[in-house]
């Protein structure tokens, strides 16, 4: 049986939550591998409501080992308080059923305070429409090879060292921007204060994913973001500040390439995106509010609205080869019910030539316009459908055709959030 990785095919928002969770019912161990708590899921089980942002999906079902894996970056203050929330919802995080990495970079006060500077400063050329939770500020440190990681705190003696060593790229940094310095002494309080509550999380993730695998554990990779906000093949610089694509699940985590199998791609029946960047099909008129409305598109993290579209398969085709996509689960079909006309976009036109990619230029990226293909609507419903005998033919007409606009077939249709209304067409763990 393969070892899946889950990852968004569009701008993130996707709906990864349902589907991980869904999936995760026939995992044994689930992993976050890369982002922090920037990236909202939330899950419908039951009639209650789950919002995780940085626990992977898995932690609500009973009997499954939830990692956070070494390519995330974590705030370790959220970290409590979201475990703290789900506990209040009767749902157990313990050391028991999950693990964080001991090579995880953490997310500090000073990530945080820098990242809102830039994002409410005045310079227009600082603010790219980050959440303001030190994501980037902290990948950063990381690359730069001054962060503070998790096994940091279980070595007190040298600490202070590190710390000093950070500080030394942050000080001068400050000093620029006119932000006050941060005492040495107040980091390592911080740290101190946090230690004995997260530490007993930590385990050398790589060692006990490698011998689940070897024992024949079925594994899921839960990413964060979509495809289209990598660092390198998204677009750049309106991305996230970590690999988004599949190939990540393997650094992110510790296993080798080898150990991953069936890659499944999210995405919707149309196009979201949050906060700035480019948005080739984006509808400003009555149709992308509707869509806004009837899909419920706010963030989960920040309760931004997200800008509305249609469907725009050069992006997705564009997932599909650089994550190495099996299949999609394509979700919120629903949405489109009752639309007279529904429009994919099949090519980009930049200055009167003919594109099937998304050009990797920011300028041009700006430019280029959507050329679109027209279908016919259908006047039924697919909320709740469970069966495609139960979804109108103009909708079924519509899921193939982008099946083959993307080069890749649709693996399960969510036409809810509700767990059971899926369609399943192949079963990345069993088939």
């Amino acid at each position: 049986m393969a070892n899946v990785v889950v990852v968004g095919a569009q701008w993130g928002d996707e709906g990864k939550g349902k589907i991980v969770d869904w999936l995760s019912l026939e995992a044994d161990i689930v992993v976050r591998f890369q982002g922090g708590h920037n990236a909202g899921h939330t899950l419908v089980i039951d009639g209650t409501i789950y919002k995780l942002t940085l626990l992977p999906s898995g932690i609500v079902r009973p009997g499954k080992l939830s990692i956070i894996g070494n390519g995330v970056v974590l705030d370790p203050h959220h970290f409590l308080e979201e475990a703290a929330r789900l506990t209040a919802q009767g749902i157990e995080v313990t050391p028991k059923n999950l693990k964080i990495a001991e090579n995880a970079t953490l997310i500090l006060s000073l990530h945080r305070e820098l990242d809102a500077y830039r994002e409410s400063s005045k310079a227009e050329a600082l603010k790219i429409g980050t959440t303001m939770r030190g994501i980037g500020p902290a990948y950063e440190d990381k690359a730069g090879r001054r962060a503070i990681r998790l096994m940091d705190l279980a070595e007190p003696a040298s600490l202070d060292q590190k710390i000093a060593r950070l500080l030394a790229h942050h000080e001068p940094l400050r000093r620029g921007l006119g932000l006050e310095l941060v005492p040495e002494k107040a980091i390592r309080i911080e740290l101190d204060g946090i230690a004995p509550r997260i530490l007993p999380f930590m385990a050398a993730v790589w060692e006990l994913l490698e011998t689940a695998r070897r024992a024949g554990k079925r594994i899921l990779f839960e990413g964060a973001q979509g495809a289209m906000l990598d660092v390198d093949h998204g677009t750049y610089p309106f991305v996230t500040s970590s690999n988004t694509v599949a190939a990540n699940a393997a650094t992110g985590s510790g296993l080798g390439p080898k150990a991953i199998g069936y890659v499944l791609g999210i995405a919707k029946a149309y196009t979201t995106r949050v906060g700035g960047g480019p948005f080739p099909t984006e509808l400003r008129d009555c149709h992308g509010e509707l869509m806004g409305e009837r899909g419920r598109e706010f963030g989960t993290v920040t309760g931004r609205r997200r800008r509305c579209g249609w469907f725009d398969a050069v992006l997705v085709r564009q997932a599909v080869n650089t994550s190495g996509i099996d299949g999609i689960a394509l979700t919120k079909l629903d949405v489109l019910d009752g639309f007279e006309e529904i429009k994919i976009c099949t090519a980009y036109d930049l200055d009167g030539e003919r594109l099937s990619r998304l050009p990797a230029s920011q300028a041009a990226q700006a430019r280029i316009k959507p050329v679109y293909e027209s279908l016919e609507g259908w006047n039924g419903t697919t909320g709740g459908a469970r069966s495609w005998a139960e979804l109108p033919a103009p909708a079924i007409k519509y899921v193939r055709r982008i099946e083959e606009l993307i080069e890749a077939p649709v693996a399960l249709l969510s036409t809810s959030p509700e767990r059971a209304d899926t369609i399943l067409v192949y079963d990345p763990f069993r088939d």
